[in-house]
């Protein structure tokens, strides 16, 4: 992993663009209803994909990863439906 004065070798749009895309083939949806959250943890980039539903009340979610910040390689995926 990368230490803090390194920046890591991969980058937040790069990471968002790896989850992005196997979401969008998990889900079959573009995701447009979703607000996404992107950081970097020590054990990598986290993205996080939130439901914005209507109202007060709102069933489901989203996808949640773990994408390795040296390689881009998807350490963990969880699917919320």
């Amino acid at each position: 992993m990368s230490t803090a004065t390194t920046p890591p070798a991969i980058r937040c749009d790069q990471a968002l663009a790896i989850a992005h895309a196997d979401a969008v083939g998990a889900y079959r949806d573009p995701l447009t209803r979703h607000r996404v959250e992107v950081r970097l943890e020590p054990e990598g980039w986290v993205v996080e994909y939130h439901y914005r539903g209507i109202g007060r009340f709102h069933t489901g979610g989203g996808p949640h990863y773990l994408i390795h910040a040296e390689t881009g390689e998807i350490l963990s995926k969880k699917y919320f439906q």
